[in-house]
């Protein structure tokens, strides 16, 4: 599992962080103009104090992304453990933000250490060994069978069901389907070899990027939400638009991929769908814990899970479609 940086790819994060730059600039234009009093280039209407909330935490997340990407740069730039190393850790704060608002028993603590101290580092270990089979199977059957037998030798029935898929929940979401974005490095494509940096890249700057959008196109044209009583702030313009240009975007960015232009908008349309509906499942589970984030890790964010919600979906489908249609 290797990694190389070649033309294509520096000029991917070039573009990338190139649009931090004007992003940048654009933060720090609209909260000079708020301490300034004048408020120009947003909307009048809107109270002065929500307005300030609102382009400080535009910059707090600007700054977010800044750490983010060069987290991610330098993963990629160790090679493929790095990568694997980076979204392990992810998986593991993922599921520790998820475990701890949900209540727990003593009786969970010893299924709970083989969920994060065996669990989390066999399954990339087989993602850094290339092993696809067990990779694909390991969680999805051995762990969901273990996780019930081992809650179950502790003794304790008490809401015996709803406790164990908790944990199951968590292992699917947080480390098995998170999992496949740096599985992508595993693929070995027929006149691509050794281009998983790439798939890697098109995957995360693609949902992301539709993820930003959506807010963006939310913020700015939004009126009527997807679902009110799950995620007010998702609007159905917010969302098309947001989907929409990512997916344009995607396109645009077939030369880094093996796909062709209109393979690579299919495939970034079936990923933004897929974030999208990520981002919604999670927003549900956080109103069901009477929580706003999963946590605080993040600046302008919330927690890990609450940044990486799209990917648990897109991720999986994503790798499949590739492996499927590609390999």
């Amino acid at each position: 599992m290797s990694v190389s940086f070649d033309a294509e790819t520096l000029w991917l994060i070039g573009g990338v962080i190139a649009l931090l730059s004007v992003a940048s600039v654009v933060g720090w234009r609209l909260q000079r103009r708020e301490r300034a009093g004048s408020g120009q280039g947003v909307d009048q209407d809107v109270d002065p104090s929500k307005r300030a909330a609102v382009i400080a935490n535009l910059n707090a997340r600007i700054r977010a992304w800044w750490v983010m990407i060069a987290v991610f740069v330098a993963a990629l730039a160790t090679g493929g453990i790095g990568s694997v190393v980076l979204f392990a850790l992810l998986s593991f704060v993922a599921l520790r933000e998820l475990i701890t608002l949900t209540p727990t028993r003593r009786g969970d603590h010893r299924a709970l250490f083989w969920a994060f101290f065996v669990f989390i580092p066999v399954q990339y270990g087989f993602v850094a060994g290339g092993w696809y089979g067990m990779f694909a199977i390991f969680i999805p059957v051995y762990a969901f069978l273990f996780i019930p037998l081992r809650s179950a030798l502790a003794g304790d029935t008490q809401d015996f069901l709803a406790r164990t898929a908790k944990i199951q929940w968590g292992l699917m979401l947080a480390v098995y389907c998170v999992s496949h974005a740096p599985a992508l490095l595993m693929l070995q494509i027929p006149g691509y070899e050794h281009e998983g940096a790439k798939l890697l890249l098109f995957l995360v700057v693609v949902v992301q990027l539709s993820d930003v959008l959506q807010y963006v196109f939310g913020k700015t044209l939004g009126r009527r939400p997807v679902a009110p009583t799950v995620s007010p702030n998702k609007t159905v313009e917010g969302t098309l638009y947001g989907i929409g240009a990512a997916s344009l975007a995607g396109a645009g960015l077939w030369w880094i991929t093996p796909f062709s232009p209109l393979g690579a908008l299919a495939i970034a349309l079936a990923i933004t769908c897929a974030g999208f509906a990520g981002g919604l499942v999670l927003s549900a589970i956080k109103r069901d814990l009477g929580v706003k984030d999963f946590g605080s890790l993040i600046e302008g964010h919330g927690g890990v899970l609450d940044r990486i919600d799209s990917l648990c979906f897109a991720a999986p489908l994503y790798f499949h479609l590739v492996r499927f249609l590609y390999t």
